[in-house]
C-alpha cells in the first residue's frame, strides 16, 4: 500500500465484493487474517500455431492482514479473450476502497478496446502495445476522476496498479506505483520486471518522477509529495488532480502551510499520474512461472525467496492455487501487517515430480558464517582497544 500521511481521512471499510475473476469460496488463513481464494485451473493458451504450447495454471489469493480495510483486489481474465492472451492484474488502493472497486472492471474493458482485442499484443510491437495501454490508462483515469467528483462526500482513494497480458510466448506488463512487483522465475532464477514510481531514491526512475513532479509545481517533503504520500503514480487521488487548489486551501484551515506559502505555488501539470511503464518480454523455455504481488508480501519477502519457495511449493504438490495461498500465509508468518495479493502463473512447462530438491550451498553458507564472525571479532577487538585509551 501507498504511505499515506497521517492527516489524510480514511473512509469508512467498503463492502469487499469478488472481483472479475469468479470466486470459489474462502479458506481460513490463520492468525484472524481473511483469506478470498480464487479457484486455479488449467487454461489452453492459444497462440501461434505450435505443438510445444501447453496449459498455463492460474492461482490467486487475497489475504487480508492487520489492517481495518482489505483495500487491495485481484482481477483475473483468463483464456483466449485477447487473441490468446489472458489478462491478470493486482490493485493495491489506499485511503479506501472506491478507486479499487471501479477499476477492477473498467481497466481490462479499456485496455481490450485500445488493444483492438488483443491483435496490438499480437505484434509485439512494443511502441504500439505502449502507446495503446497508456491510452488506455489514461481514458480509466479520467472516468475514475469524474465518478469520485461526483462523490457525495470527499474521496480521496486511489491505488497503484499492475497488469499483465499473457500468453504462453510472450508477456506485456504495464505498472503504475510503488505497491505491485511482478518477478518471473527463469530456471529458479528471479527476474523482477516492474520499478517503482516513488519520490525518493537515487535510482534513474526516482530521480525522473522528482524532476517531473517539481516541473508540475508540487514539492517534497521526506519522500512525501506535497509532504502527504509516498506513491508518484496512481489512478485516483484526485486532490492531486483535478482539486489540486482546493487542496492547497484545505491545507491552511489544518495548519500544514500558510497562505503566504501557497501563494508561491503554481500547478501546471497533475501531480500524480496514471501514466504506466510498459514492458515485453519474450518466454523462452527456462521461464517457469511469473508471480505478480502486492508489497504485502514484498516488503517481508525478498524475490529469490518467493521464488524458492513456490517452487518447493510445487515440487510437493504441483497445485498453483495452493502455492499461492502457502505464499501469502508465510507472509502473515513474517509478520506482515499490509494486505497480502498474489497471482501465480505456471507456464506447464516444468515438470515439478522431477524438479530436484534444492540443497543448501554449505559452502556459501560456511563463507557467510566465517565472514560474520571476522566483523563480529574485529568490532571486539577494536571495542577493547579503545577502553583501554
Amino acid at each position: 500500500m501507498a504511505l499515506l500521511s497521517p492527516r489524510v481521512p480514511r473512509l469508512p471499510p467498503s463492502t469487499f465484493a469478488a472481483g472479475a475473476a469468479a470466486s470459489f469460496g474462502v479458506r481460513c488463513c490463520g492468525r484472524g487474517a481473511r483469506c478470498h481464494a480464487t479457484a486455479a485451473g488449467g487454461v489452453a493458451a492459444a497462440g501461434p500455431p505450435s505443438s510445444e504450447l501447453e496449459a498455463i495454471r492460474w492461482g490467486s489469493a487475497k489475504l487480508q492482514g492487520a489492517r481495518d480495510e482489505m483495500e487491495d483486489e485481484v482481477v483475473l481474465r483468463t483464456g483466449s479473450l485477447l487473441d490468446g492472451f489472458s489478462f491478470a492484474a493486482v490493485f493495491d488502493g489506499h485511503a479506501g476502497f472506491s478507486a479499487v472497486k471501479f477499476l477492477r472492471d473498467e481497466l481490462y474493458k479499456e485496455c481490450a478496446a485500445a488493444l483492438d482485442g488483443g491483435a496490438v499484443l499480437s505484434t509485439k510491437n512494443l511502441d504500439a502495445i505502449t502507446a495503446s495501454i497508456q491510452r488506455a490508462f489514461a481514458a480509466v483515469d479520467a472516468k475514475l476522476t469524474t465518478w469520485l467528483e461526483q462523490m457525495d462526500k470527499d474521496d480521496d482513494s486511489g491505488a497503484t496498479a499492475t497488469a499483465m497480458f499473457l500468453r504462453n510466448d510472450v508477456l506485456v506488463v504495464s505498472h503504475i506505483g510503488d505497491s505491485c512487483l511482478q518477478v518471473i522465475s527463469r530456471g529458479g532464477r528471479p527476474e523482477a520486471l516492474t520499478g517503482s514510481h516513488r519520490p525518493y531514491g537515487n535510482n534513474q526512475t526516482s530521480l525522473e518522477e522528482v524532476k517531473r513532479i517539481r516541473a508540475a509545481g508540487g514539492w517534497i517533503v521526506d519522500g512525501r509529495i506535497c509532504g502527504d504520500i509516498s506513491v508518484s503514480r496512481a489512478f485516483g487521488d484526485i486532490r492531486f488532480k483535478t482539486r489540486k487548489n482546493e487542496m492547497l486551501v484545505k491545507g491552511v484551515k489544518e495548519g500544514r502551510w500558510t497562505e503566504k506559502f501557497i501563494s508561491r505555488i503554481k500547478f501546471k501539470e497533475d501531480i500524480i499520474i496514471a501514466s504506466p511503464d510498459v514492458s515485453l518480454v519474450e518466454l523462452g523455455p527456462d521461464v517457469e512461472f511469473i508471480l505478480l504481488a502486492t508489497d504485502g508480501l514484498w516488503d517481508y519477502i525478498k524475490s529469490s525467496e518467493a521464488v524458492a519457495f513456490v517452487r518447493d511449493q510445487l515440487r510437493q504438490h504441483g497445485d498453483v492455487q495452493m502455492a499461492c495461498e502457502a505464499l501469502g500465509q508465510k507472509a502473515l508468518d513474517e509478520r506482515s501487517q499490509d494486505n497480502i495479493s498474489i497471482v501465480i502463473a505456471d507456464l506447464g512447462r516444468t515438470n515439478w515430480k522431477a524438479l530436484p530438491v534444492e540443497r543448501p550451498n554449505l559452502f556459501l553458507e560456511l563463507s557467510q558464517a566465517v565472514v560474520t564472525i571476522g566483523v563480529v571479532s574485529i568490532g571486539i577487538w577494536w571495542s577493547s582497544f579503545l577502553a583501554l585509551q
